[in-house]
């Protein structure tokens, strides 16, 4: 293989693939991209078995063929290349990767050694705005469990129907969900179980806010199509829980806080709680709200907050990092927490949201 190729044309696709190939693995080829030249074009492929990515970008092929290399390690010498043009020619067990007076030559492993890919037929069946799914991934995918026990639970659901579509992520001590409205016909309902990796690496994809995301399934993969870039996921078994039992309907008390002051005063206060729990109480009264923490290593702390609130008092518990990674994501002035007393789910909402309807679920802490 003989090719040369623009530095930021190639820099750009394989950026892409670092979220991709994994650094700890047990198989070495999956370290690697597979780069394919033939007429005017290189494609790249990486994969981890469970997500892969197919890119490709314009180049000047002297010489076609297929050979891998070491993903990480070619993009940062190709970041760190001048402006120019990079040579990538095979010789044996090496590759030469050059450009202006630099070069460096790499390991390759053999391109029989990395593993098939699932082909995508080009039928489309959904799709997708980009830029509204990936405002939808970033309100939920921080709720996705991080525990390997409960894989059914890491990933987020999208439910797509004819007039509107909902994201939905828990991970047992919170529930996010989104919903927004659609313009395109859809029949009937899709429902869309996508792992956590692939909803991060779809975030990082759509970059155009007016490219759609065209969605394919198959028997065991999902693929997404975006733009010249192909993402494929293989799908989660298991069944995402029933989330409408979850959302609760008497929280009849409402408070209503400044997002900004909120967010201060709750990281303040975390600052000494305890390490493990990360607990912060709301003691609620008429017109105000003292938010406080305690630990028996740091000591305690609390902020009073000045609140639009006329119920009766109470007291409860949250994770702050919970509240606070709701906070991080809304967009609004104000946001309102909706309670039914002490031991029950509470959920906090944006208040005068435009274009889309988010509910947050948290559990209180016992403590």
């Amino acid at each position: 293989m003989e090719l040369v190729v623009r530095k930021n044309d190639l820099l750009r696709e394989l950026q892409l693939f670092q979220g991709i190939v994994e650094r700890k693995n047990t198989i070495p080829i999956l370290a690697n991209v597979l780069i394919e030249a033939r007429n005017d074009e290189m494609q790249m492929l990486a994969t981890d078995l469970e997500v892969g990515l197919r890119s490709r970008c314009a180049a000047s092929v002297a010489k076609g063929g297929a050979l891998t290399l070491p993903a990480k390690k070619l993009y940062e010498i190709v970041k760190a290349l001048p402006e120019t043009d990079v040579r990538i020619e095979q010789d044996n067990a090496s590759v030469t990767v050059a450009a202006d007076r630099f070069d460096s030559r790499l390991q390759t492993l053999p391109r029989e050694d990395f593993p098939s890919v699932p082909e995508a037929s080009g039928e489309s069946t959904l799709a997708l705005p980009g830029k509204t799914l990936r405002e939808m991934i970033a309100r939920t995918q921080f709720a996705i469990t991080s525990e390997d026990t409960r894989y059914f639970l890491d990933g987020a659901l999208l439910v797509v129907k004819d007039k509107a579509m909902t994201l939905v992520a828990t991970d047992g001590h919170r529930l996010a969900l989104v919903t927004v409205p659609r313009e395109e016909a859809h029949e009937g309902e899709s429902k869309l179980l996508i792992p956590k990796k692939t909803l991060h690496e779809l975030s990082r994809l759509v970059v155009d806010d007016e490219a759609a995301v065209k969605v394919e399934q198959a028997e065991n993969h999902f693929f997404f199509h975006i733009g010249e870039r192909l993402l494929i996921s293989r799908k989660r078994e298991g069944q995402f829980p029933s989330y409408e039992r979850v959302i609760p309907k008497g929280n009849d008390k409402r408070v209503e806080f400044d997002r900004d002051r909120l967010m201060s005063a709750v990281r303040r206060v975390a600052l000494l709680s305890n390490e493990r729990s990360r607990a912060v109480k709301l003691a609620i009264e008429k017109g105000k709200v003292d938010v406080t923490s305690s630990s028996p290593e740091f000591g305690e702390a609390h902020e009073l907050l000045t609140v639009d609130y006329a119920g009766p008092a109470m007291q409860i518990c949250f994770n702050a990092q919970y509240v606070v990674d709701f906070l991080n994501v809304v967009d609004t002035d104000a946001v309102a927490l909706e309670l039914k007393d002490e031991v029950s789910q509470a959920v906090m909402r944006p208040v005068s949201a435009e274009g889309y309807d988010y509910t947050y679920v948290i559990m209180p802490m016992r403590i």
